[in-house]
């Protein structure tokens, strides 16, 4: 699984040279070996799935957030009309910049799984640990205590959590990929262990991957893809690390 973030970055001529560029740099005629996806910001939802539909590629919508069951505030957006507009199937929630900026909790990211799945939308939930918290060693006391809003919740065979530790977001710091290989493994036994239908989760990282040091992720047994940012913002740079992921799992 290999997903676009584009946070809050985008414009209608973006878009069109986005496209080209991806088109230009993407190998074996675009077949891929996972789940492709792109989280545009909301307002240019539309415009990216008339490119996908218009170039015949499979990417999947995705949207960077939903507001939850007893969240119907002003500007926000529902799973029932993420359902119906462009035919979502995976949504971001729980994104650091989210839990810092506007105070989501574990209530809050919990309400917005629920919603979600009630729509058969699947989510994407984003984890990680401060650069304090990692310095302490506390990192994998963090991300259990965030994937135990998980407990007994039966979840869908395309659940993902996103590991993403939030001194490496955009900082171009990164830790060593057999460090991430080892926390994702605990973060699949966690999930399987607490979740009501024993699910192991697809387990992705994000945290400044680019076209450089995708490969050193990627190949780790227990990363199963990418939640990219900056990089992703590029077509042709988010085309590289997409063949890139190609390259180790299309053999």
């Amino acid at each position: 699984m290999i997903i676009a973030n584009w946070k809050c970055n985008g414009s209608k001529s973006m878009i069109d040279e986005w496209f080209e560029s991806y088109k230009s740099t993407i190998k074996n005629n675009g077949v891929y070996a996972g789940i492709l996806g792109i989280a545009p910001p909301a307002i240019f939802i539309n415009e990216v799935y008339d490119q996908i539909k218009k170039n015949n590629l499979d990417i999947d919508t995705i949207s960077q957030d939903i507001a939850g069951y007893t969240r119907k505030f002003t500007g926000a957006i529902s799973a029932k009309m993420l359902h119906e507009n462009c035919a979502y199937s995976f949504c971001i929630i729980g994104h650091s910049e989210r839990r810092i900026s506007y105070n989501e909790d574990n209530k809050i990211i919990k309400d917005k799984i629920l919603e979600c799945l009630s729509c058969d939308i699947n989510p994407i939930l984003c984890i990680g640990e401060s650069n304090e918290e990692n310095k302490l060693g506390k990192t994998k006391e963090i991300l259990e205590n965030q994937l135990m809003i998980l407990k007994n919740m039966t979840t869908s065979d395309s659940l993902t959590i996103a590991y993403e530790p939030i001194w490496a977001i955009g900082t171009g710091k990164t830790p060593n990929p057999k460090d991430v290989n080892d926390i994702h493994k605990f973060i699949k036994d966690i999930v399987q262990s607490i979740s009501g239908n024993s699910a192991t989760p697809i387990v992705i990282y994000g945290g400044s991957v680019n076209e450089d040091n995708a490969q050193s992720f990627l190949k780790e047994k227990f990363v199963d893809g990418a939640l990219i940012g900056g990089a992703s913002l590029d077509g042709s740079k988010f085309a590289n690390i997409v063949n890139t992921f190609n390259g180790i799992n299309l053999k």
